[in-house]
């Protein structure tokens, strides 16, 4: 119990970061063929038109690993009292975040990336925890 208070913070956030990326990715995994053709549309006057599948798939696969490297640091974390995943699942969200940001940019869709930025905010706060 003491491990949960003195991490609850960083806890909730792997947490979430978690649910986060790996219902993402599971919702891309599941509705492929609806994901790539509704991205064509959203991307078809921007420099990722013709490479829509190639960078869903890029995507794809970060949004499971890092869900799965977060879900490796609630357990490292309650196991061990090491942040190791931790970190590498807030870093690898960051990142993840960002890409996701470039694409709703360059698609001028500034609602979307307000959005990402309501997610980012969380990540990023993760990471400076786990940096001290």
């Amino acid at each position: 119990m003491e491990v949960i208070k003195e991490y609850a913070s960083e806890l909730i956030l792997l947490l979430f970061l978690s649910i986060t990326f790996l219902q993402s990715g599971l919702d891309k995994m599941t509705d492929w063929k609806g994901n790539v053709e509704w991205l064509r549309g959203h991307f078809a006057k921007t420099l990722f038109k013709g490479s829509v599948p190639v960078v869903l798939g890029i995507i794809l696969v970060l949004e499971i690993i890092t869900g799965i490297v977060s879900l490796m640091g609630i357990y490292e974390v309650l196991s061990a009292q090491n942040t190791s995943f931790a970190f590498l699942g807030a870093l690898l969200g960051c990142i993840t975040l960002l890409m996701l940001l470039l694409g709703q940019r360059v698609a001028k869709d500034y609602d979307g990336a307000r959005t990402i930025v309501i997610y980012l905010i969380p990540v990023v706060f993760l990471l400076f925890l786990l940096e001290n």
